[in-house]
């Protein structure tokens, strides 16, 4: 974000650690957990891990005036629009549920993608042009963010491995040793 909003961008001990380092760690953790969950066969409602890039919006919307800020200037709408992209990128990426609705979901989170690419100039100005090697590398970079964000979130949405399946591709990996026959 600093390189987009340049001079305008801060860093703040709440901002910072709360609203952005704890949420995507809150986040990744939580789809994580979903990994593991999808490998072992699945839990009891471990799909619901599927609303963990909420925290990049929830705990925003904890500083001070930000819930104001939100309904009275429009600030903090990106926070929201974030994790709901990568929830939207993540199930049209899982393969699974309905076709048409999948296919929304992806052209929803594609065009969210595009305008990141296309608001660099717009909120960084000419030296953030899309024809400047900073403002490309800025796009590619906020880009490629939200890309692996949906990519990550397709994790609850994935078909759940049994256990067979866990042990048959633990078997196909294990390579046998020339030294084990000589012990």
């Amino acid at each position: 974000m600093s390189e987009i909003a340049g001079g305008g961008s801060r860093f703040e001990w709440y901002g910072t650690f709360v609203a952005i380092l704890l949420a995507g760690a809150i986040t990744g953790a939580l789809l994580g957990l979903a990994e593991y969950s999808r490998r072992t066969g699945g839990r009891r409602h471990w799909r619901w891990l599927a609303l963990a890039p909420l925290a990049f919006a929830i705990l925003p919307l904890t500083m001070p005036d930000a819930i104001l800020a939100l309904f009275t200037m429009g600030l903090g709408g990106g926070a929201v629009a974030v994790p709901l992209t990568g929830m939207a990128g993540g199930f049209a990426a899982s393969g699974r549920g309905p076709i048409w609705a999948r296919l929304v979901c992806g052209v929803l989170a594609l065009a969210v993608v595009a305008g990141i690419v296309a608001t660099v100039p717009a909120v960084g100005g000419i030296r953030l042009g899309l024809d400047q090697p900073r403002g490309a590398w800025v796009a590619i970079l906020g880009a490629g963010c939200v890309v692996v964000l949906c990519l990550a979130c397709s994790i609850p949405f994935r078909r759940v491995e049994s256990a067979s399946d866990a042990s048959t591709e633990r078997d196909a990996v294990e390579v046998p040793s020339p030294m084990r026959d000589e012990i």
